[in-house]
């Protein structure tokens, strides 16, 4: 009598599928979450690089006159942070709904929302429209580490500590 009935137990098929599927959402909504967080990582990755690019550019076509080889014009300084953060000169559009990235915001050199624009010569160069430039061509750095703003901060996927770094470099034309 007891191997019949362990035969039949052992042949019934009721209930597999729901046993496999509590097996299987977990892994599927580990997938499902961890795509859009990686998605939304690079998104905001790309947003950050094309970010710093836009702000060398602009820093780039300043006139020579708002550098000198160590320094850079603080209102120059200021347009330059507001246009990488925001994509604007408008200073009150610098809230969270016009900035690139959510939080971000401009800082100085030990805060964590760290955007920093600073300019060095190229004395190497010295011919051309750098010609008449004392020390050789200014070249304008703008480097930006920003915190990662995680769509799932309650899951604990990526935590607070995430950061986002870019670093982007234009030569001055004085135009």
């Amino acid at each position: 009598m007891m191997p019949r009935l362990i035969t039949r137990y052992a042949r019934d098929v009721h209930g597999t599928a729901a046993t496999e599927m509590a097996l299987m959402v977990p892994l599927l909504v580990t997938l499902l979450f961890g795509g859009m967080e990686a998605g939304h990582y690079f998104w905001t990755e790309h947003r950050v690089i094309k970010a710093v690019r836009d702000g060398a550019r602009y820093a780039g076509r300043q006139s020579f006159a708002a550098y000198t080889c160590a320094t850079v014009d603080a209102t120059v300084r200021g347009n330059i942070s507001l246009l990488t953060r925001t994509g604007q000169l408008d200073s009150t559009k610098d809230t969270n709904a016009y900035r690139k990235v959510k939080d971000w915001t401009d800082a100085t050199a030990g805060d964590a929302n760290l955007l920093k624009v600073t300019v060095a010569c190229s004395a190497a160069t010295t011919t051309g429209i750098y010609k008449n430039q004392v020390g050789g061509a200014p070249v304008v750095t703008v480097a930006a580490s920003v915190p990662y703003p995680s769509l799932f901060k309650v899951l604990g996927s990526i935590d607070g500590n995430a950061r986002l770094k870019a670093t982007a470099r234009s030569a001055v034309m004085g135009i």
